[in-house]
Formats: structure tokens, sequence, C-alpha cells
């Protein structure tokens, strides 16, 4: 790659990167169905026509957004599930990592929580996909530890829909905390004792 090459490349990163965290900061305060693409390239400094050199539309832009909030948790979820520890020490993790995520990606969060079921069919399809994807691999790593020795595929699925969406119900929860600390604890307490609730009934589960 010539330097030329390479100064354009990290140029159009730049610009995509602009429209997306305009998109993101203009979300704090609306719907991603209200968006317009002129409204995103005046936050963003661009002209609107430059808008079309990243994304074929907003949904596109949603879509976008989609993959980048949840695609950095799913690595850190994963790790925590797939850990060697006793299972309240893999909670424990599972619920800080969540509690610094939201912590340090409010924005997505916020995004992911209220576009989930919003108006934009391409948006809620693709943060469906995401959690669909993020279900299969906790599965995947619930389904590698010796407790679920003899399980069907199908309730290993079943738990690791309900480790799912708890965990999203309980980002969302914390964000709405709006940084209190008091709060965040409370909840995050509350989570780890429906969490280990999850867990006992794991262990005696009895597949039918």
């Amino acid at each position: 790659m010539s330097h030329t090459t390479g100064v354009r490349q990290a140029q159009k990163q730049q610009s995509r990167r602009a429209l997306m965290d305009a998109a993101l900061q203009l979300l704090e305060h609306q719907s991603f169905s209200s968006l317009g693409v002129r409204e995103v390239t005046r936050e963003a400094g661009m002209s609107p026509a430059g808008f079309y050199r990243h994304f074929r539309d907003l949904a596109d832009l949603g879509v976008a957004l989609v993959e980048e909030a949840l695609g950095s948790l799913h690595a850190m979820v994963l790790a925590a599930f797939a850990g060697l520890g006793e299972p309240e020490e893999v909670i424990d993790h599972a619920v800080q990592v969540i509690a610094d995520h939201v912590r340090e990606h409010r924005a997505h969060v916020r995004f992911i929580a209220r576009e989930r079921f919003g108006g934009v069919r391409q948006v809620r399809e693709a943060i469906a996909a995401e959690l669909e994807r993020f279900t299969d691999e906790v599965a995947c790593a619930l389904a590698a530890q010796p407790v679920s020795a003899g399980w069907n595929p199908a309730d290993v699925r079943m738990v690791a829909e309900l480790y799912v969406d708890h965990m999203v119900l309980t980002a969302v929860a914390l964000l709405e905390a709006e940084a209190d600390a008091e709060a965040e604890g409370r909840i995050a307490s509350t989570a780890r004792r429906q969490l280990r609730l999850i867990s006992l009934g794991r262990r005696h589960w009895a597949a039918g």
C-alpha cells in the first residue's frame, strides 16, 4: 500500500467514524427513525453527498452501529462464561463486564435499548440477528461446561437465551440508573442474585 493510498484510507475511516459518532450524539435525544441524512452530516461537519461514500442509506448506518454496539460486548461476556472458575466467580465477572461496558459505551447501549423494538426494520432485524448470534455463542460456551453433560442442544440454548435476555435487561437498567453509584450497586447485586438463581436451576434441571 502506497503512502497516498494509506492516507486516503485513514481519511475515509475518519469520515465514517465522524458520521457514526454524529448519529450517536443525535440519538441521545431522538429515535433513529427520526434522523435525516442532512441532520447527521451537519452534526459531522460534512456535506450530504459525502454520506453516500460511506453508507447506502441511514438504515445501513444503523446496521453498522448495531454491529459496533454489540460486537465488542460479545467477546467480553463470552470470556466470562467460558471461564474455568466457580459459577459464582463467572457470574460476578459477567455482571462486572456488563457494568463496565455500560459505563464506557452509554450511547451504544442507549441505541440498542431504544431501537431493539424501534421503527426501522433493518436496524431492528440487525439487533435481533446479533442477539441470536450472541445466544448461539453463549450456548456453545455453556455446552462445553461439565454441568451441561448429557443435555440436549435445545435445553442448553434455552439457558443461553435466559442469560442473554437477562444481560440485556441488566444493561438497560444500569443505563437508566444515570450513573447513580448507589442505584448501580443495587442493580448489579440483583443481577448477580438472579443469575445465580438461573445457575442453580441449571444444575438441578432434569431435561424433559
